[in-house]
C-alpha cells in the first residue's frame, strides 16, 4: 500500500516539470546552450569556413591592446547610454503619471503611448528616416515654422547620436507601463496624510512619490542600461554606423566581427566583454541602491533603515 501511494506522489510532483518542460528544453537549447558555446570558441580563432584554433586569451589581448576600433565603439556605446538611460527613465515616468490621472479616456492614450513599442525595429527605422530627413523631414520643417534651420540628423557627426536617442526613446511603453503600475501600488493614504499636512504637489512627488517608486526605477534604470548596450538595429538601418563612425555602437562592433569579416570567436570575445561591463554596471547600481531606494516594509532595526522610514514624516512635518 505504501508504495502505490509513493508512486503516486513520485508522479504528481514530476507533473508541474512535465508542464515547464517545453520551456526548460528551449532554455537548455537556446539559451544556456549558446551561451556556453560562445564562451568556449572566444577562446579560438574561429572562421565561419575553416578550421578552429585553440588560442587562449589571445582574442581578449588583441581586442584591449591592439583593436582601437574596441575603444572608439565603446566610448560611443557609453555617451550613448549617458543620454539614453536618463532621459528614457523620465520620459516613461512622466507619460506614467499622465496616465495616472483619473480622467475620461486614459485607456485610449495608454494604447496609443504602447503602440510604438511593439512596432519593428524595421517599420520603426522607416519612420524615423523619414522623420530626420534634411529635405522633406516633418521634424525640419516643424522647426522652420518657428525660424529654425535644422540640422541634417543623420549625416551630421554632431547630431547623429542625439537622433539616437530620440528615436530609441519612441519605444518605452513597456517602461512606463511598470512605472504606471508602481504608481497604482502607491497607498492613497500617505498622499491623503500629506494633504492634511498641507503638503503641495512638488512636496508629495519628491517626498512620497519618488521613494514609494524608487525600486520601479531601480529595475528601469538596469534595464535600460542593458538595453543602451544592444542598441543595434537603428544605428545599422538609419546610418549603419556613420556618419564617419559616429554611431558605431558596441553591438554593431560585435555584429561586424561576426557576420561582416566572419571571426566568430573574436566576436565572442567581444559579446562576453560586453556582458563583463553590463555586470559591473548593474552590480554599481546595486552598490548604491542602499542609499536611494526604499522598499516598504523594511523593518527599521539600523540607523539607516530608520533614516529610510523617517523621509515621510519629515516631510509631513516640514509640509
Amino acid at each position: 500500500m505504501n508504495t502505490v501511494i509513493s508512486k503516486k506522489t513520485k508522479k504528481f510532483n514530476l507533473t508541474p516539470y512535465l508542464f515547464i518542460s517545453p520551456w526548460i528544453i528551449g532554455f537548455l537549447l537556446f539559451t544556456l546552450g549558446p551561451l556556453i558555446f560562445s564562451l568556449v570558441i572566444s577562446f579560438f580563432n574561429w572562421p565561419i569556413v575553416g578550421d578552429a584554433e585553440f588560442v587562449g586569451i589571445k582574442n581578449y589581448q588583441t581586442m584591449l591592446t591592439k583593436d582601437p576600433q574596441f575603444w572608439a565603439s565603446l566610448g560611443i556605446t557609453l555617451k550613448f547610454s549617458f543620454l539614453f538611460v536618463p532621459l528614457n527613465i523620465i520620459t516613461a515616468l512622466i507619460l506614467a503619471i499622465l496616465l495616472n490621472q483619473n480622467v475620461k479616456g486614459s485607456g485610449i492614450f495608454k494604447t496609443i503611448f504602447y503602440l510604438p513599442s511593439v512596432i519593428s525595429g524595421v517599420a520603426l527605422a522607416m519612420i524615423w528616416s523619414w522623420v530626420y530627413s534634411g529635405e522633406y523631414g516633418i521634424l525640419n520643417y516643424f522647426l522652420s515654422l518657428i525660424h529654425i534651420q535644422g540640422p541634417n540628423w543623420l549625416l551630421d557627426s554632431k547630431w547623429a547620436v542625439i537622433s539616437m536617442v530620440l528615436a530609441s526613446l519612441w519605444g518605452q511603453g513597456t517602461m512606463m507601463l511598470i512605472f504606471l503600475t508602481g504608481l497604482k501600488n502607491i497607498p492613497k493614504e500617505l498622499y491623503e496624510a500629506a494633504e492634511v499636512d498641507g503638503a503641495n504637489p512638488v512636496q508629495k512627488f519628491f517626498k512620497i512619490t519618488l521613494p514609494m517608486l524608487s525600486p520601479t526605477i531601480l529595475f528601469n534604470v538596469i534595464t535600460s542600461i542593458i538595453n543602451a548596450f544592444q542598441q543595434l538595429t537603428l544605428a545599422l538601418l538609419l546610418t549603419g554606423g556613420g556618419p564617419a563612425g559616429a554611431t558605431y555602437f558596441y553591438a554593431m562592433y560585435v555584429y561586424d566581427n561576426a557576420f561582416k569579416y566572419f571571426k566568430m570567436g573574436y566576436s565572442s570575445a567581444n559579446a562576453w566583454f560586453m556582458f563583463i561591463i553590463i555586470l559591473l554596471l548593474t552590480l554599481l547600481v546595486f552598490k548604491s541602491s542602499s542609499m536611494w531606494v526604499y522598499y516598504e516594509g523594511e523593518v527599521s532595526k539600523t540607523k539607516k533603515t530608520k533614516k529610510k522610514f523617517g523621509f515621510l514624516k519629515k516631510s509631513f512635518q516640514k509640509a
